[in-house]
């Protein structure tokens, strides 16, 4: 077994993109460092980092998440609104629907669950 270590300050963060579905303006950009295990590609951890504006939760696969700094919150289809600062955490369980809003970009350290993996023996 190897274990995987990273800092979540001085990682090297990936080109931001745009968010998949954004809602209204400004349209919020994302970046990321992952790690994911050499046995399963879909199981993956690293950090997450967005800028502000509102956009539509595109992960499927449950997901745990540590927030660092920022202001934001999630709004759960159907649900009511979570505000989020840093030192909170989150877990959205899998198909967790709804629409982020980033007011000051916000930093993540996550972990996103493949729900189809075959339990460790």
């Amino acid at each position: 077994m190897t274990i995987l270590k990273f800092n979540v300050d001085s990682s090297p963060l990936g080109a931001a993109s745009p968010v998949p579905v954004p809602v209204g303006t400004p349209v919020p950009v994302v970046r990321t460092f992952g790690i994911s295990p050499a046995n399963n590609a879909r199981t993956r951890t690293g950090v997450w980092e967005c800028s502000p504006g509102r956009f539509r939760r595109q992960v499927k696969q449950a997901e745990f998440s540590h927030f660092l700094s920022g202001e934001c919150s999630f709004t759960p289809d159907g649900g009511e609104t979570l505000e989020i600062r840093p030192g909170d955490a989150l877990f959205f369980p899998p198909n967790s629907n709804g629409v982020w809003e980033i007011r000051k970009t916000t930093r993540k350290v996550f972990m996103v669950f493949d729900e189809g993996a075959a339990p460790a023996a």
